[in-house]
């Protein structure tokens, strides 16, 4: 049975009208400016073949719209180039893709001395990458300002991006791409610290490093510093620095020989219950009086700086002495010893935590954003992308957690763009003033909130 036709033609006829399928952009890219992450782009980050043409923070804002109207590629900015009512919201135009693309490659350079060399290297930043990573630390400031916390929870996380490009190298697991490594304010859900790695480069590399520039990223003053990983951060240098800084922390430790000895050892009256998985297991937990052999940790310290706590998970119904191939072990370290630590259970399931903050960044850059899709064979060009697309990622959490109601502040780039960033609206021109007219009410009051909260001054952060 044949369906039935809808009921409308197609006009061939274009509309002439300046009517844009995205007019939630304009708003976004106004609290970009408000904050002043779009005036530190103008001025640190100089790109030496660009002498006309667009401004840097006016390609960075292209980028930014592209992106959170749901664009991936360099080649997805010819069809938003044919938005003009968008452009005269901007106030500029848009660039081409190859525009884009040579913009990008700005910031790549072949002769920067290297954070680490070996096998694997890690090159450092040049000084248009250090001036978006300054713009990044600028929307921070500003989130700070106006929505405060005294607690700062890092963290700490390499992702894979898999890519057929021929420089990708090849990773851990046999795959070629790229390995960058990110750290997450909790508190804030806004990344404050990103390095763009080969995918060659082993995650343990350069850890300590990373959450100093982390911690030194933090606007303001803080009560507590805390840090969470897995085993990358295990290892006992990166774990002194933290100690020497006074920042609490629990890390996935390493089972090692010893270690593993020391819970295997364990009498099964100290084990006490966790939690029932969804995958019908028991998950139990003890404390484990062990000490590593590390000839910079202090053994004789009363009490000991860091605790060991395991973990087993069995299944629920399995006699212990049958099953014990099925039974799996694992086990975290911490030095948190404040009241707010709580009992080591409370430190486990605090540690677990992580995984709905900073896999949650690492899902939204990769599958909402546009960090998979990097754009040229050119180290610097990706490592840009990226920063960029975390930029943006911080701008949506600022723009929610200060401009718009609590309902919206965990809303994902994907809601925020069914019901707001790709809103219909019609530029109108009224009386030597240009006016933006929405199709629904709903549109309208997301679009006018932030714009009355960010257009106040910014509070002073010495008050916060």
């Amino acid at each position: 049975m044949a369906g039935q036709r809808l009921d409308f033609e197609i006009d061939e006829a274009l509309e002439a009208s300046l009517v844009t399928p995205r007019a939630g952009v304009a708003s976004l890219i106004e609290v970009f400016r408000q904050s002043g992450a779009a005036a530190v782009i103008e001025t640190r980050v100089k790109i030496k073949a660009r002498k006309r043409g667009l401004s840097s923070s006016q390609m960075v804002e292209s980028l930014l719209a592209l992106w959170a109207a749901g664009g991936e590629r360099c080649e997805d900015l010819n069809q938003l180039r044919e938005d003009k009512a968008l452009e005269v919201l901007l106030g500029h135009e848009l660039p081409a893709a190859q525009t884009a693309r040579d913009f990008l490659c700005g910031f790549h350079d072949d002769e920067l001395p290297l954070l680490h060399a070996g096998k694997s290297t890690i090159p450092s930043e040049n000084a248009p990458l250090l001036g978006l990573a300054a713009a990044n630390q600028e929307l921070v400031l500003d989130l700070q300002c106006r929505k405060p916390e005294r607690t700062a929870t890092l963290d700490v996380d390499a992702t894979m991006i898999v890519s057929a490009k021929r420089a990708a190298k090849r990773g851990y697991e046999g795959e070629r791409g790229y390995q960058p490594v990110l750290v997450l304010w909790a508190e804030q859900d806004v990344i404050v610290a990103d390095e763009f790695r080969d995918g060659n480069v082993p995650a343990t590399i350069g850890n300590a490093r990373i959450i100093a520039k982390a911690v030194a990223a933090l606007p303001g003053q803080f009560d507590h510093i805390y840090v969470r990983g897995d085993s990358a951060l295990y290892e006992h240098a990166t774990l002194g620095s933290m100690e020497e800084r006074g920042i609490g922390y629990a890390i996935s430790a390493d089972m090692h020989g010893p270690l593993k000895a020391a819970i295997m050892a364990l009498p099964e009256r100290v084990w006490r219950l966790d939690c029932f998985d969804e995958e019908g297991g028991v998950r139990e937990w003890a404390e484990v009086d062990f000490v590593p052999d590390d000839n910079n940790y202090k053994k004789d310290r009363d009490p000991p700086l860091r605790r060991y706590l395991a973990i087993r998970r069995r299944r629920a119904q399995a006699d212990l002495l049958a099953a014990g191939a099925d039974i799996k072990h694992f086990c975290i370290v911490t030095n948190r010893d404040d009241p707010k630590g709580g009992s080591g259970l409370d430190i486990i399931r605090w540690h677990r935590g992580k995984a709905g903050t900073i896999e949650h960044a690492h899902d939204v850059l990769m599958n909402e954003l546009a960090g998979w899709a990097l754009p040229s064979q050119r180290f610097g060009a990706n490592a840009a992308w990226l920063r960029l697309n975390v930029l943006l990622y911080n701008l949506l959490s600022a723009y929610k957690r200060v401009g718009l109601p609590v309902d919206f502040h965990d809303a994902r780039p994907k809601r925020l763009r069914f019901l707001f960033i790709n809103s219909v609206g019609k530029v109108v021109r009224h009386a030597r003033e240009t006016l933006l007219r929405f199709t629904n009410v709903i549109s309208r009051t997301l679009a006018n909130t932030p714009r009355a909260i960010f257009n106040t001054p910014r509070p002073d952060l010495a008050g916060v």
